[in-house]
């Protein structure tokens, strides 16, 4: 791993938190609650494994996984440049949308619901490609705009040499307009269509195909794997569509949101006519204002859960090998908690990852609001019975004993059960996580030195 882990001869403690959002990483949260619990426990292993959901975070994580930052300078959502870049490892490279093309890069933070793009995330892939990479892992998550991909499309088919970000000569032609219809892609490009949409589209339209150049973008793509992390189900349009859930979160009035989506609807049909495959309602073409329809329908993209992507390229499983306890967390446990975020699938990983019985807190019995310092929170479990014990810190916890039941984490430490200031939480996160470790180790870890007689 690229994170130095705390070596001991006591306890393995895994800590494989997601952010803070804007106040700690996850690397961060790992080291504060490694610091409280070897206060407890001095001999105890800590190792941290900084985790996303696949939104952003994600890029960290890979490089904290052992891949390597590839710098490259992009267009950000509003065609401005911005330095982002791909994390490398062999011939695969992770690119993240969010770090080009999300919403903390919007200039002064001015939403553009109507003309924001994915251009600069086909630039990072297209980098990507050019340097030989053949599998790309796409985390889509925090996206500024809601063009249905094209904007990612036209950047794979242009195959800019050098990508300075730089792109004014351009903008006009590939951003959307008030008023008008998607914006056609140029001819020359490239990324493969799907099996199904390659058989069907020189039958359906030989002329939308040649708009889409649907040829140039198979060769371009020829032999690239891509998969996407894509924690949403919603289809591209229509209520439940990209434009009306998440185009409000954009900055899109009502009007705009109905623009948009008349956009991404005559964007679908473009591409049906071009490929023979109407992939508007499959589950995550929605996700990221778009971007999931166009790698699923022009790229042949595999959709994946975010953090089982993510699990998978920190190399979770080989983490759990003898730990005595994984800690997870995120800014909030909430309602989205339950839906395929990084706590919920950190504690399936971990529950499935077997691991050390003795002593292990019993998952079934959930700890929540303020923990009592020395009144273990354990119980024991039959050998083999529920994986690696979990719990979770956070900013704030919302969800009951039965919800964190119901995804396996057996306890929630919130900073505000240490300072209900929530500005002092947000301000200085940091010590009170300590705390928090302090009491994890407390609850979960000291029953266990003693079984195994550790001074």
């Amino acid at each position: 791993m690229g994170t130095a882990s705390f070596e001991g001869f006591g306890l393995r403690i895994v800590v494989a938190s997601d952010k803070f959002k804007g106040t700690l990483t996850s690397a961060e949260v790992a080291e504060a609650v490694g610091t409280g619990v070897r206060r407890v426990c001095p001999d105890a292993t800590v190792i941290p494994v900084p985790v996303a959901d696949g939104g952003d975070g994600t890029l960290s994580a890979a490089v904290a996984a052992g891949y390597t930052l590839v710098p490259i300078t992009a267009s950000g959502p509003t065609g401005e440049p911005v330095l982002s870049g791909y994390a490398r490892l062999g011939n695969t490279a992770v690119v993240e949308l969010a770090d080009v093309s999300g919403l903390v890069h919007l200039p002064g933070g001015t939403p553009a619901p109507l003309t924001a793009t994915s251009y600069g995330t086909g630039e990072l892939i297209s980098a990507a490609i050019d340097a030989g990479c053949t599998r790309i892992i796409l985390g889509i998550g925090g996206s500024a705009s809601t063009d249905g991909g094209q904007g990612l499309i036209q950047a794979l088919a242009r195959r800019p040499d050098r990508l300075s970000g730089n792109n004014s000569a351009l903008r006009d032609e590939k951003l959307p307009k008030i008023g008008a219809g998607p914006p056609s892609p140029p001819a020359a490009g490239g990324g493969p269509a799907s099996s199904a949409a390659a058989s069907g589209a020189a039958a359906s339209s030989p002329a939308a195909g040649g708009v889409l150049g649907l040829a140039a973008l198979r060769r371009r793509l020829r032999g690239v794997k891509l998969v996407v992390a894509c924690d949403v189900d919603n289809p591209l349009t229509g209520p439940r569509g990209a434009a009306a859930v998440y185009g409000p979160q954009k900055g899109a009035t009502p009007a705009q949101v109905a623009e948009l989506d008349a956009r991404l609807g005559k964007w679908a049909d473009l591409v049906a006519r071009a490929t023979g495959a109407d992939l508007r309602d499959t589950p995550g073409a929605g996700a990221a204002g778009g971007v999931g329809f166009a790698a699923i329908a022009l790229l042949g993209a595999e959709l994946r859960p975010g953090i089982d992507l993510i699990l998978e390229m920190v190399r979770f499983s080989e983490q759990l090998a003898g730990a005595d306890l994984v800690v997870t967390g995120e800014g909030a446990l909430d309602e989205q908690t339950l839906h395929g975020k990084a706590v919920a699938g950190v504690a399936a990983a971990a529950r499935a990852g077997g691991g050390p019985t003795v002593g292990r807190p019993t998952v079934g019995r959930p700890t929540v609001g303020r923990p009592t310092v020395g009144r273990p929170a354990v119980g024991r479990v039959a050998a083999g019975a529920g994986g690696v014990p979990v719990v979770a810190v956070c900013g704030v916890n919302r969800l009951s004993p039965e919800q964190l039941r119901g995804i396996g984490v057996a306890a929630a430490y919130a900073l505000t059960d240490v300072e209900p200031d929530v500005q002092r939480c947000i301000a200085e996160p940091r010590p009170l996580l300590e705390e928090l470790g302090e009491r994890i180790a407390v609850e979960h870890l000291t029953m266990t030195r003693t079984e195994r007689g550790i001074a």
